[in-house]
């Protein structure tokens, strides 16, 4: 199979961790963003521009391309199905997220963006898969900035659960789903291996750090206008629903590179012992 792969949003962590699996496999890979000159890719993979908003880039971009991997960008989807289908593309893999399952996926910010993707792609003429990952490990250095400053981590809902999954392992199944057959087709929720409170991660990064990191509890009005300074009040509004809902009992485990791969699943203890750099203040 000489196609190549185009690995789009090649700028983001998982992104780059696909094109430097797929590279290493000896797969032909070419990484798309709208700012190709920004990119850092292996010796030998080659760059375009595509921005999934500019359908005028897709015709260049998708020259020779067998397969995807996409992600959601709502804007253009429609236009990116007709000029895959068009170039020949055999299969897209697509980031989409677990949030599309939930009861108001359609009117929610967070799952409105991938369901819309997912939908376009599943109305086209496409082999897709599509991968659902829940929360990703990394989204614990929105606790950085108090972290790093020794001051407490402030949360309406410090007893909510959730599975966080390694970033490592979203990029190990995607590159599986673009090498192998067994995941085409398929939908899989990926977590990681263990439910685990806020208040539990912390303490796993305390325990990274060698030091006490406090937890406080605000009211979800002061949560609201915390978030609020960094994000679109119905995105707000989102995600302290869905945190107030997780705090009643552990986050069911799904799939993972355990059931999918048969490899053990990295756990969050490994991303907090990873990223310790990260929570430190320079």
């Amino acid at each position: 199979m000489t196609s190549t792969t185009l690995v789009t949003g090649a700028r983001g962590k998982v992104g780059q961790a696909v094109i430097a699996r797929l590279h290493a496999a000896g797969r032909t890979v070419r990484a798309a963003s709208a700012h190709p000159a920004e990119l850092t890719v292996p010796d030998g993979v080659e760059t375009t521009e595509l921005a999934l908003d500019r359908p005028e880039t897709f015709e260049a971009a998708l020259r020779g391309v067998g397969q995807v991997f996409l992600y959601p960008q709502p804007a253009g989807i429609h236009e990116f199905t007709r000029a895959a289908e068009a170039a020949g593309v055999e299969h897209v893999v697509l980031l989409s997220s677990s949030s599309v399952l939930g009861p108001n996926a359609e009117n929610d910010p967070l799952a409105g963006h991938s369901l819309h993707v997912e939908r376009a792609l599943a109305a086209s003429g496409l082999t897709c898969t599509f991968l659902r990952p829940d929360a990703f490990a990394s989204n614990s250095l929105a606790w950085a900035y108090p972290i790093g400053r020794n001051l407490p981590v402030q949360l309406a809902y410090p007893d909510a659960h959730i599975a966080p999954i390694h970033p490592e392992d979203i990029a190990d199944i995607a590159a599986e789903a673009l090498t192998a057959t067994s995941l085409t087709g398929t939908a899989p929720t990926l977590t990681g291996p263990e439910s685990l409170t806020f208040r539990e991660q912390l303490a796993i990064v305390a325990d990274a750090l060698g030091r006490e990191i406090p937890v406080e509890q605000i009211t979800r009005a002061e949560a609201e206008q915390q978030m609020g300074r960094h994000m679109p009040a119905p995105m707000v509004t989102s995600l302290l629903d869905l945190w107030e809902a997780a705090d009643h009992g552990p986050a069911a485990v799904h799939d993972t590179t355990q059931t999918l791969l048969g490899r053990p699943a990295r756990t969050y203890r490994q991303w907090a012992g990873e990223n310790t750099a990260a929570f430190t203040h320079h």
